[in-house]
């Protein structure tokens, strides 16, 4: 999975008679959650992965790395650690069935890998039951968040800059990234040390820097996929938080999406954490919540 951004439920539709609609968006600025968005939701978050992996097996050729789709869904094996090795979108394109799980659960045990799905509440409950006859059990859950995107508008920010990087500037680009998410999160130093010259290898991806007073203090990546704008991997090194290095970086990437064609922008966060609250003041809303199941081992 990408790592959570902020730092890598359905919408209701009932109307209520008798009593005054609570303030906030009108019925016409709205977004609902459904089965068509949520299946370009998953679809953009699963092409982030397979980019991963098909950027691990041109730098690393014999990693192994691979994905295939099966039942619609995106099986993808970027290592056996790697958090990108799962699946996205099943038994949201095609209806969930013990062959399309036979054919990938194959695909992931014989590379040595357990087998993980992030599945969408509309999957249905059919396609639950069929997990839990299998002998899968739920072991994560997370907020799938989204919004529509539009210009920014301008921001006063004279000492803090937001660019592409380039080339050249992997290395300063993961060295920010793993500073920011090892100070909160150090299981992640390793991979996102890692993680540089994977991105800078991989399509459809673009990696932002966020400079104060031209030091590098925060990094982001951006991938796009049939119009959704996927946010991912951003987080700030501990001694230049606080100085709205994040906000300008969310600020740039929502431009670059919307500069490129982009109508809806996502994030994905653990339930009620902080990374979940910060995407909710910047605009986003819960689109669904997800659950990753895991294959009891045998």
């Amino acid at each position: 999975m990408m790592l959570a951004d902020a730092a890598w439920p359905c919408i209701s539709t009932h109307i209520f008679v008798g009593r005054p609609a609570a303030p906030g968006p009108t019925l016409f600025s709205m977004l609902f959650s459904d089965v068509a968005t949520s299946r370009r939701l998953e679809r953009a978050e699963g092409f982030g992965c397979l980019q991963h992996a098909e950027a691990r097996r041109r730098i690393h050729p014999n990693s192994r790395a691979e994905w295939i789709e099966c039942g619609g869904a995106f099986a993808v094996f970027d290592g056996v650690d790697s958090p990108c090795t799962q699946t996205f979108g099943l038994g949201m394109f095609e209806a969930l069935t013990t062959a399309t799980l036979d054919t990938i659960e194959s695909f992931f045990c014989k590379r040595g890998a357990p087998v993980f799905h992030e599945v969408s509440p509309h999957a249905g409950v059919e396609a639950f039951a069929i997990l839990c006859e299998r002998g899968y059990r739920p072991v994560e859950l997370s907020s799938v968040l989204y919004q529509t995107v539009k210009e920014p508008a301008q921001a006063d920010t004279n000492s803090i800059t937001v660019r592409i990087a380039g080339p050249g500037e992997a290395k300063i680009w993961s060295d920010v990234s793993a500073r920011g998410w090892s100070y909160d999160h150090p299981e992640f130093a390793g991979f996102m040390h890692e993680l540089g010259d994977l991105v800078a290898a991989r399509e459809h991806t673009v990696c932002f820097l966020a400079e104060f007073d031209g030091t590098p203090g925060a990094a982001g990546a951006l991938s796009i996929h049939d119009g959704v704008a996927l946010l991912a991997g951003s987080a700030t090194v501990p001694e230049l938080r606080r100085r709205g290095l994040q906000a300008a970086l969310l600020r740039e990437r929502m431009r670059y999406a919307f500069e490129h064609g982009c109508d809806l922008a996502m994030m994905v966060a653990l339930p009620g954490s902080n990374s979940q609250r910060n995407a909710e003041r910047a605009g986003f809303q819960i689109a669904y919540t997800r659950t990753k199941w895991q294959l009891r081992p045998s």
